[in-house]
Formats: structure tokens, C-alpha cells, sequence
């Protein structure tokens, strides 16, 4: 075969595998709901997840929304004095029925377990509370017609959380859930890779953690949580990649992309939890929801133009900056590379930005 047919048949046959590869993965998906505790409302998995497909199947559109909303359980427990004595957590039966009138998601993907033991070892009312919210979960997002999605708790590190014993608690529901595959549930497991990376690297590093509280994941964690969801819908080119600047690198304008979709997922979430009511106090308001909206449509519009093949083929450097991308060097997880654990988590200037991950606990 002459060079000149492979000039053309090349990206011919790339085409076609991003073509069914855009099929296979959250196959009929046009507006896809996330759902969870202070893990999800911080966002950086969900930007991670929407920026793979922006990149990887560029046109194919799905909206991203992320309505976790910190302190929530979906269990309906809450701990005696829960943040000083100020609130009880917030229950997902209070506004689940909104949420899902008003956003209409045709896919739910919801990651709880992280608050429903209520930071104590494990008791067998409390895990009742927890399958049976899960089943109620179930049941209403089938109702609206929508797909269900389970994400697996993320893993609780003892060393580093206040909760002797929880560890065990998260890894008994994390079964629990993963059972339930076999009558039919759609779970995708986060818990034990994550454990096996926090175990692997501690073993090397015995400073080394994913969540500076035990808790709340940093940027490493976060990859973590993107990686293996999106393993689960068929990533197959993600097996080899360690982290979120490397995916986002596989595509030559994708740190911008990257950028722009954490601008445009922070304007938007603080939006959407007022417009759509919570009991959680503490929260950022946002901008009203057709303002968020219509600034959103903004950004969109130049991620996708950035994420054209076309565009691809275009030297980025030549491209107005649209993000603000500064790395921020901050304790945490992450790059070991200078011996120090650190977190790399990028900083963009955006509007409706709540208050840190320190006041969710």
C-alpha cells in the first residue's frame, strides 16, 4: 500500500474505534447527574470524567451536572453534635424528588458510604439505614426514567481520619455494593484501588496519604476516583496513564480544555444546588441559574472548538488563554517526586468558587 493511502486511512481508522468507542461508553447518556457528600460537591472527579469525554469523543455532547452537596448521607443518619452542634447532615430524601424533576437526567451516577457510618465502627442498623437508602436511591431514579449508576465509597484513611475502626465499615459496604452486581446493579468500584494505592505507596512512604483528614481526597484521589469510574464504562486507554494532567495531556489542547471545564463545572454546581434547594447552611449561593447558564454556554463553546480534530492539529500556543492555570503547591497527596507528599491541584479563576473543602466536614 502507497504512503498516500496511509496518510488517509489512518485517521480513517482512528475515526471509526472513537466513533464506537463514543457508542459503548454511557451509550443513549445526554445529561448525566452526579450525585454524593463533600467528595462529589468538590468536583475534581467529575471534571476529570467530563473532560475525558470532551477530548476523547469530541462530537458527542453530554452535560456534566455536580449536585453532591457536603455533609449529605444517603442513609438519613447524622451523628450527635455533627459540625459543633450547628446542623444534622443533610438527607438526599429531602431533595431528591427536585433534583430530579428539575435537572431531568436520563444517567445518575451517585458515590456515597463516606458519611452514612456516621465515623463509627460498624453496626448493623447503621448499615440497614445505608442499603436501604441506596435502594430508595434506586427506585426514584428509576421512576424519572433515568439509569443508575453506583460509585463504591471512597477509602477512609484511619492514620490520618478521626474514626477507629471506620475503615472496616467502608470496606463492608463496598462489598456489600459490589454483591449487588449480580441482581443487576451497575457499581463501579473506587474503594479498593483506592486502598491499594494508599496501602502500596504508604508502604514506600509511611508519610504518604490520599486525604490530608482521611477523608477528603486530594488531586491523586481524585484521579483515582475519575480512573477507575471511567475504566468502568470502557477507558481502555486510560490503564497506563498515573494521572489527571497525563490524560489531559493526551490531547494536544487538553490542559486548556481541562481549565475551561473546571471554569464552567464551578459556575455551574453552586447554581444548580439553589436552584434546586437544600438544607445544607454554609453554602455559596452562586450565580442564578440562567446567568451560571448562559456564562457555561460561554466556556463550552470554546472547549469544544479547542477539542475539534481540526483544532487538535493546531498549534494551541497561537490560542488566546482562556484559563487561568496556575498550580499550587499545597500538603496533600500527589508528585513524591522531592520526597515530600504534595498536593498539585489547578487554580482557575472562576465566578461562584464555594468556601474550601476545610469547612465540609
Amino acid at each position: 500500500m502507497k504512503a498516500f493511502d496511509h496518510f488517509y486511512l489512518v485517521p480513517l481508522a482512528c475515526a471509526i474505534l472513537q466513533a464506537r468507542g463514543a457508542e459503548e461508553m454511557l451509550p443513549g447518556a445526554k445529561r448525566v447527574l452526579f450525585l454524593g457528600d463533600s467528595i462529589t460537591y468538590s468536583g475534581q472527579y467529575v471534571e476529570l470524567i467530563e473532560a475525558y469525554f470532551v477530548t476523547r469523543f469530541p462530537n458527542r455532547p453530554i452535560e456534566f451536572l455536580n449536585l453532591g452537596l457536603p455533609s449529605e448521607t444517603v442513609s438519613g443518619l447524622s451523628e450527635e453534635g455533627h459540625a459543633g452542634g450547628q446542623f444534622p447532615r443533610p438527607d438526599l430524601r429531602e431533595r431528591l424528588e427536585r433534583v430530579l424533576t428539575k435537572t431531568k437526567p436520563d444517567t445518575v451516577i451517585a458515590c456515597y458510604g463516606m458519611n452514612d457510618g456516621i465515623y463509627l465502627p460498624f453496626a448493623p442498623e447503621r448499615f440497614a439505614a445505608f442499603r436501604h437508602g441506596l435502594v430508595r436511591l434506586r427506585e426514584q431514579v428509576a421512576a424519572a426514567g433515568a439509569k443508575m449508576i453506583h460509585v463504591t465509597p471512597p477509602v477512609f484513611d484511619e492514620a490520618k481520619g478521626q474514626g477507629p475502626g471506620y475503615g472496616n465499615t467502608l470496606d463492608r459496604y463496598s462489598e456489600w455494593m459490589l454483591g449487588q452486581r449480580a441482581a443487576g446493579w451497575d457499581v463501579a468500584d473506587v474503594h479498593q484501588p483506592m486502598k491499594r494505592v494508599l496501602q502500596q505507596r504508604r508502604k514506600a512512604d509511611p508519610k504518604f496519604f490520599l486525604a490530608g483528614d482521611g477523608v477528603h481526597a486530594g488531586e491523586l484521589g481524585h484521579w483515582i476516583i475519575a480512573k477507575q469510574i471511567l475504566l468502568h464504562f470502557g477507558a481502555k486507554d486510560l490503564a497506563g496513564i498515573e494521572s489527571g494532567a497525563g490524560m489531559a495531556r493526551a490531547h494536544p489542547n487538553g490542559t486548556q480544555i481541562l481549565g475551561l471545564v473546571q471554569q464552567k463545572q464551578r459556575l455551574l454546581k453552586d447554581a444548580w444546588l439553589h436552584h434546586t434547594g437544600h438544607q445544607r447552611p454554609g453554602m455559596n449561593q452562586g450565580l442564578p441559574l440562567a446567568e451560571a447558564q448562559a456564562k457555561a454556554a460561554e466556556l463550552d463553546q470554546q472547549v469544544r472548538a479547542l477539542a475539534k480534530p481540526q483544532a487538535a492539529g493546531q498549534d494551541s500556543s497561537a490560542r488566546p488563554r482562556t484559563a487561568d492555570h496556575r498550580w499550587e503547591r499545597r500538603v496533600g497527596d500527589g508528585d513524591l517526586s522531592d520526597g515530600r507528599p504534595l498536593e498539585l491541584r489547578a487554580s482557575v479563576n472562576h465566578t461562584g468558587v464555594g468556601p474550601s473543602m476545610d469547612a465540609f466536614q
